[in-house]
């Protein structure tokens, strides 16, 4: 991962984003004395750690106080992480410190959630690309910032782990340095299908225009998956022959995808997958597998089409809720795709994102609120056992 990160808010808009007991805090202590204080941050839920974008802050924030904070990460950016563990201590000024917690605490939960699920998606996909197509989910650059620095770290982590292949780039430029790009990745909109007449039209002017580009055709607009693929395959059989057409699936969730429906869904994971079928758990997996809209059923069918059409080569690319719950029924089922672009890493309960911060210590005298003991410095032998690398 690449490039130069660009912290956010600066120094002096902190008074207007932080909590205002803070500000009462601050005040308290400029006028009575400041202190040595310790915090410790931690998470009540399993996180992958993504400290780099809140630590960077604090540094700045410290350089422009003309201030310093010790910053000690308990853990290595990308390391699984248990529910309580504390992630990091920081000790410095408490004058410093007490208005810093609100945007500190913003910059690490929602990330370590968010690459949590990365990692647990490439984990369940080792054999699939992902794209990062989470921008559009996102509320303004910051959060979008964000969640593509987690989803780099939560699938370097699992590349680490099994050699998947993780996220290979995203939707946008501004990001792209989080994957080692210089710009982000995508091909066509439905808008594109639309303004252009026909799904063949769209590849056409795609391949015309970007003529030393690999193509990736959306097929859903006009509810005729299976027909616009082979249309587009036989136009482009050179593309289709060299691996580098690719046919994106998208279908939403109101209709099957061309050629299925329950009956047929079932019957063609008989074929490919027909111990998925006999073994999911619940309505959301069964959705899932025989479903409307993208399901591990229509994947096998539109890969039976192209392979019956003498196109094995073309790329499948999925893409429409596949979120970790989606990308486990797909392991499970061996759906045949080869690239999934998700925004669905994003954490879905937002409770789950929140970080919490308590001073363990002041001016090295060790003190924290009753019920947070756990939070305290423990010795190398009381922690020996909680680190290291978790599946």
């Amino acid at each position: 991962m690449t490039g130069k990160v660009v912290v956010r808010p600066s120094a002096e808009r902190i008074e207007g984003l932080t909590d205002h007991y803070f500000l009462r805090t601050k005040a308290i202590v400029g006028r009575y004395g400041d202190c040595q204080v310790t915090y410790a941050v931690f998470m009540r839920r399993p996180v992958v750690f993504t400290p780099r974008l809140a630590v960077q802050w604090m540094e700045q924030v410290a350089e422009q106080r003309g201030t310093r904070f010790a910053i000690e990460l308990l853990y290595p950016e990308g390391a699984w992480v248990g529910a309580g563990e504390p992630l990091l201590y920081i000790t410095g000024s408490l004058l410093h410190l007490v208005d810093l917690e609100t945007i500190l605490l913003q910059k690490l939960g929602a990330p370590c959630v968010a690459a949590y699920n990365a990692y647990t998606m490439c984990m369940d996909l080792p054999h699939v690309a992902f794209l990062a197509m989470d921008a559009r989910h996102c509320v303004g650059s910051e959060m979008g910032e964000m969640m593509a620095y987690a989803a780099s770290v939560g699938s370097e982590a699992a590349r680490r782990a099994t050699n998947a292949k993780g996220f290979i780039g995203n939707a946008t430029g501004a990001t792209a340095h989080f994957f080692g790009l210089a710009a982000g990745k995508g091909t066509m909109p439905h808008g594109l299908i639309g303004y252009a007449g026909s799904t063949l039209r769209a590849a056409e002017m795609f391949h015309e225009t970007f003529p030393d580009d690999d193509v990736t055709v959306l097929v859903d607009y006009f509810a005729r998956e299976v027909t616009d693929t082979l249309a587009v395959c036989r136009r482009f059989p050179e593309l289709a022959a060299a691996g580098r057409l690719g046919i994106r699936l998208d279908t939403h969730g109101g209709r099957f995808v061309e050629g299925l429906d329950p009956q047929r869904s079932y019957a063609v994971l008989e074929r490919h997958a027909p111990t998925s079928i006999r073994g999911y758990r619940t309505e959301t997996e069964l959705r899932y597998l025989v479903g409307t809209g993208v399901s591990a059923a229509a994947i096998w069918h539109l890969r039976e089409q192209l392979n019956a059409a003498g196109f094995d080569k073309v790329r499948i690319v999925a893409s429409s809720g596949f979120n970790p719950a989606k990308c486990r029924v797909m392991a499970y089922s061996n759906a045949p795709v080869d690239v999934v672009g998700t925004g669905s890493f994003l954490p879905e309960n937002w409770s789950e994102t929140y970080a919490t911060a308590d001073i363990i210590a002041y001016d090295g005298v060790p003190k924290v609120k009753v019920g947070r003991e756990f939070l305290l410095r423990r010795s190398p032998a009381d922690t020996s056992d909680t680190a290291g690398d978790h599946g």
